[in-house]
């Protein structure tokens, strides 16, 4: 498809979304066979999706491109770099405070790009006519292997996005139309026999290159898991509150990796190394007011005291025990058994004093469990 000018509709296309924001746009077939729904297929038959049980709702929906919607010809994939400021493993060193994923630490990505999408989609109906749908990942559409196939990086070993221009930290969106576009050649992998991503997780998430075990990630155990986060993940989630960065910063291709030039994607001050004591005593409402704006707010405000607790008993501060030791009396059970498990690492003797007092009045399973069960060794 070509213009009147010498410019192609795709050149058009590619400045366009530029000028919106946009840091990488390139063009897929929409329409060409799709090897990817097997590997997903693959994913939700090893149950290594966990509880994301809408992952397994739509794979017949993520089969290909089409089954999104038949009419589909062309994608226009976008991506906007968020890359970091700096490493965000260096929190990992402050046991005090908690590390918020470098993603969560600005506005919500998904708001950020959505408008961007639909912008976009408008000026290409208008200057080109065609039908047009957005998507960002909430919708089922498999955007890391459609991004690969519109050269904007490839899927790594850690089975997200890499490109040679912002190395692991990429958001995407796409844009289906029915208008006939010409594909950019698709991306080759360069990871190599690299296993920097692979070696560095802390709990061992990756049962072979190229897979995950949702199961076993952080990011999943923090965000999506809604009930207490199985023991033997507590003491490798360190000081990690909200996801993990680790597979991705320790990509080396992050070395060609630029600062978000997105402001509304940098780190907010009160959000980059958090007080696990400060946060420790937010109720609903404060909570709500400190994450307006930030996918944090998403989990609710007892899954996130949850994920500071653990935080707070591999802390090793015997002066975070009284905020701990508060919190045994929140209306929440998945908060009150949290609780009683970092008490339990940072004061076994307070611990086995209120044991027999707690279990009298305690009728939550899952926190007379924490109460039952002798304390994990760090």
């Amino acid at each position: 498809m070509t213009t009147s000018t010498s410019e192609t509709a795709e050149d058009l296309i590619r400045a366009e979304a530029l000028r919106l924001g946009f840091d990488a746009c390139g063009f897929a077939d929409a329409v060409q066979a799709w090897p990817a729904s097997g590997r997903l297929a693959a994913f939700v038959d090893a149950g290594r999706h966990g509880e994301m049980a809408w992952m397994a709702d739509t794979v017949e929906r993520r089969v290909h491109p089409t089954a999104m919607w038949m009419q589909a010809r062309s994608a226009v994939v976008l991506g906007v770099n968020y890359g970091p400021q700096a490493d965000p493993r260096t929190i990992l060193d402050q046991p005090r405070r908690g590390a918020i994923s470098a993603y969560a630490q600005g506005d919500d990505y998904h708001e950020v790009i959505k408008k961007r999408l639909k912008a976009l989609a408008r000026w290409i109906q208008l200057r080109f006519g065609g039908e047009v749908k957005v998507f960002v990942d909430t919708a089922p559409l498999m955007e890391k292997p459609l991004a690969e196939r519109a050269g904007l990086g490839w899927q790594g070993r850690h089975t997200n996005l890499v490109s040679r221009e912002f190395g692991s930290w990429l958001f995407l969106g796409s844009v289906l139309t029915t208008l006939e576009l010409v594909a950019d050649a698709p991306a080759q992998d360069h990871c190599g026999a690299c296993r920097a991503c692979l070696d560095v997780c802390p709990t061992q998430a990756f049962p072979a290159p190229y897979q995950l075990d949702a199961r076993r990630c952080i990011s999943y155990l923090t965000i999506e898991l809604k009930g207490p986060i199985p023991p033997e993940f507590r003491v490798p989630m360190g000081n990690r509150i909200y996801g993990c960065d680790d597979c991705l910063a320790a990509c080396p291709w992050n070395k060609f990796a630029q600062v978000a030039r997105a402001t509304a994607l940098h780190a907010r001050e009160e959000l980059r190394a958090p007080r696990l004591a400060e946060l420790a005593a937010l109720d609903d409402a404060a909570f709500r007011a400190m994450f307006a704006k930030s996918p944090v707010k998403r989990i609710g405000r007892d899954r996130f005291l949850r994920n500071v607790l653990y935080a707070i008993g591999n802390s090793g501060d015997r002066e975070l025990v009284p905020h701990a030791a508060r919190l045994l009396d929140d209306p929440s059970p998945l908060v009150r058994g949290a609780a009683a498990w970092a008490l339990a690492q940072l004061s076994p003797e307070t611990f086995e004093t209120l044991r027999r007092e707690r279990l009298a009045s305690e009728f939550d399973p899952d926190v007379r469990a924490e109460w039952g069960a002798a304390p994990t060794s760090a």
